[in-house]
């Protein structure tokens, strides 16, 4: 098996997880809170149909 580079971040960070288990159910409730929303099809197609188009350079109003 090859070796790869761990950062002395990443070593530490590994290892204090192994050591606090219980960080790991906070870490869910915060990615739950922040991230995993329900989502509704019928905002997301109506966002969709409303979306404008943008012109390949920005500034132009043209």
């Amino acid at each position: 098996m090859a070796k790869y580079y761990e950062s002395e971040l990443t070593i530490f960070m590994r290892e204090w997880l192994e050591k606090h288990p219980e960080e790991n159910e906070v870490k869910q409730t915060g990615q739950a809170l922040w991230w995993d929303r329900p989502q509704d099809p019928e905002a997301s197609r109506r966002f969709a149909v409303a979306k404008v188009p943008v012109n390949a350079y920005y500034y132009n109003s043209h």
